[in-house]
């Protein structure tokens, strides 16, 4: 059964810009946006919905040799899980995030981990040979990042997002993802809309008195 699905995906749904589109992609490109669109709700069902759009795109990312992307989709599905239960709980269990601002302290530790991947996948991808190694391994270690700040609703991980986008349309275009490439466009304008919602939420909630946590000296 699950070979009749993979096989189901793979099959072509539409033909665009004189490409084949195949279902995997379709669906890739129907699950990213409402994934985005929740997350701008803070809607907890971005999570669920994301993670489908992971495993989607793992499809189509090995299929292209993007190896770095196909591992970030796993490495999505990881953070999702770990994302879904931080929004309904808290990074240490103290109850639902509420949106907040990056400390200077963590976005070093992010700035670090992201040149530290960068360092790691660059000669790796290479290594294999696959296709646009340092592109492909700058959107795998920015959307790392990216994920990992907005796992605690950190206004901030709009602003890598739209960084992640800008790189990623060439990218794609470049293997003839052309959905693909679409919807990291479309990403990008959603990206600079997330982060004017949340900056307006943040102000609602200092507005209220709603006590934030602390974003420096988190774990």
């Amino acid at each position: 059964m699950f070979q009749m699905m993979f096989d189901w995906l793979n099959m072509p749904a539409l033909v665009a810009w004189g490409a084949p589109m195949s279902w995997a992609e379709v669906l890739g490109f129907v699950t990213g946006i409402a994934c985005v669109a929740l997350v701008w709700r803070q809607n907890i069902w971005n999570y669920p919905i994301g993670i489908a759009n992971s495993a989607l795109l793992l499809m189509l990312f090995v299929d292209a040799r993007l190896f770095a992307d196909a591992i970030l989709q796993i490495l999505f599905i990881a953070l999702g899980l770990r994302g879904w239960w931080e929004w309904l709980h808290g990074i240490h269990g103290e109850g639902p995030l509420q949106v907040a601002r990056a400390g200077h302290r963590e976005l070093w530790l992010a700035a670090l981990i992201g040149l530290a991947l960068q360092a790691v996948m660059w000669p790796a991808l290479w290594y294999v040979k696959g296709g646009a190694p340092f592109l492909d391994a700058l959107v795998t270690s920015l959307s790392l990042v990216a994920q990992g700040l907005m796992n605690r609703k950190r206004l901030e991980s709009w602003l890598v997002w739209v960084v992640v986008d800008l790189v990623s349309i060439p990218l794609y275009v470049s293997k003839d993802l052309y959905l693909v490439a679409l919807l990291y466009g479309l990403f990008l304008v959603m990206a600079c809309h997330g982060f004017v919602v949340w900056r307006r939420a943040l102000g609602d909630q200092q507005e209220s008195g709603l006590v934030l946590e602390p974003a420096d000296g988190q774990a």
